[in-house]
């Protein structure tokens, strides 16, 4: 796991790919989408961002249902909040997942 500045750098490339993915979402497929939720998962996982990981997985399943839009906004709002929380233990997972879990039941 990368620690301080470089772990910024790491939240910061996140963020803005997370961004592209939220300015693409509302035009794109969600099979378009996926390549790159896959990719901020394995950045995530590369760089001990375990919430992050955990909302991937519940994204993952979103646009394999074949959520879209607005919908997928509020994912990445949800990925975004993961990526920048300054947790990154069992319970932060705990916790997203929970929320993940209303939100796509929802």
């Amino acid at each position: 796991m990368v620690q301080g500045n470089d772990l910024d750098h790491v939240k910061a490339e996140l963020s803005a790919r997370i961004a592209s993915l939220d300015t693409r979402a509302p035009y794109a497929r969600p099979c378009e989408l996926a390549p790159d939720v896959d990719q901020i998962r394995l950045i995530a996982h590369r760089n001990g961002l375990n919430p992050a990981v955990t909302v991937t997985h519940f994204l993952d399943s979103a646009l394999s249902r074949g959520e879209r839009g607005a919908l997928v906004h509020g994912w990445l709002a949800m990925l975004s909040d993961a990526v920048a929380s300054d947790r990154h233990d069992l319970a932060a997972c705990n916790a997203f997942a929970a929320a993940c879990s209303v939100r796509l039941a929802g």
